[in-house]
């Protein structure tokens, strides 16, 4: 369970990238804040997958046609923000409304649904409310820790680029791996 959390957790993304970006302009508290805010909203959905929301699924097939398109949309609206960005650290947002952001982009979150429901039907396949829970638990965790590393190696990048040129040149390459993430999922 732990290594399939692991895997899916650190493995880049999009919220991991917003992650690492508010480490990069505001400092490891910052990313810090982020990663709470994306643990928080994929142990929702998380939770939400393993109690039922599977179901929805199979009854109702638009629904994945449906969050496709979204997290599609999602991806590309990510990558335009990042790429216009200024590069101008006084600019940026605080880390509380980044946190409120990570949480509710898991739901938009292609690379987040597949794991939450890989994982729920792997670990959590009988919906069983106490597996479903330990499951959970166990990858808040593991995704806690995983996501508090992209915002510490943000911090980290961010001191190196230290806003202007640096750091416009970190948003496009950024807005780059998420039009390469959106046209992953072009059909």
């Amino acid at each position: 369970m732990a290594g399939f959390a692991l895997a899916a957790s650190i493995s880049p993304g999009p919220v991991n990238l917003l992650t690492l970006r508010a480490g990069a302009l505001r400092g490891w508290p910052a990313g810090l804040r982020v990663a709470w805010g994306a643990t928080l909203g994929f142990t929702a959905l998380l939770l939400l997958a393993g109690l039922g929301l599977q179901s929805a699924w199979a009854r109702w097939p638009w629904l994945n046609e449906a969050l496709h398109w979204a997290g599609l949309g999602f991806l590309l609206w990510m990558a335009w923000q990042l790429a216009r960005d200024p590069g101008q650290i006084g600019e940026a947002g605080d880390g509380g409304t980044g946190a409120w952001l990570a949480a509710a982009a898991q739901w938009l979150n292609p690379k987040a649904w597949l794991a939450a429901l890989a994982g729920m039907g792997l670990f959590a396949g009988g919906g069983e409310p106490s597996q479903v829970v330990r499951f959970a638990a166990i990858y808040a965790l593991v995704c806690l820790g995983s996501m508090a590393c992209w915002g510490v190696a943000g911090a980290w990048l961010g001191r190196r680029v230290q806003g202007g040129a640096g750091l416009k040149w970190l948003n496009r390459v950024l807005a780059l791996l998420l039009l390469f993430s959106a046209a992953a999922l072009w059909r």
